[in-house]
């Protein structure tokens, strides 16, 4: 099973304040435990909202809205995606994480689509679109440099 694990925004990360030297010290020991046992599958942090923008779909009409967002509670701040067996062993890694913020906050779990959960609507043709996608996607990651 796979989940998208959710680093909720904070006041200081929509400020664009950075993580401590401690933090970053921290994660890397947190990602490199994932790694090792095999979990981690992508992460990454995310700039502030004020450096996004938002498309509103209303029909046929699209609308970009710039940011900053206004709710930062609800907004996303990074992200993991994680393979694990379950939600509860997922639970479990995001219990022993370090806290991304210097204040509360919150990390969610959400579990992603396989291509079985789509059942007779993902035709043949669908999944092997999808797998060609997904392979090439995989390829390319093997080659792109940060």
């Amino acid at each position: 099973m796979r989940f998208m694990v959710i680093v909720k925004a904070s006041k200081d990360s929509e400020a664009g304040v950075m993580p401590s030297r401690q933090l970053l010290t921290e994660m890397g020991k947190f990602n490199e435990e994932l790694a090792k046992a095999g979990v981690l599958l992508a992460g990454e942090g995310l700039q502030p909202s004020s450096k996004g923008a938002r498309v509103r779909f209303s029909g046929n009409k699209r609308t970009v809205i710039d940011g900053p967002f206004a709710e930062t509670k609800e907004l996303v701040a990074g992200f993991w995606i994680w393979q694990v067996k379950s939600k509860e062993e997922a639970i479990e890694w995001v219990k022993r994480c370090p806290n991304p913020h210097n204040e509360g906050g919150e990390i969610e779990i959400r579990q992603l689509f396989e291509l079985e959960d789509f059942g007779s609507e993902m035709t043949p043709e669908l999944r092997e679109q999808e797998e060609r996608l997904l392979g090439g996607l995989k390829e390319r990651g093997k080659t792109t440099k940060r």
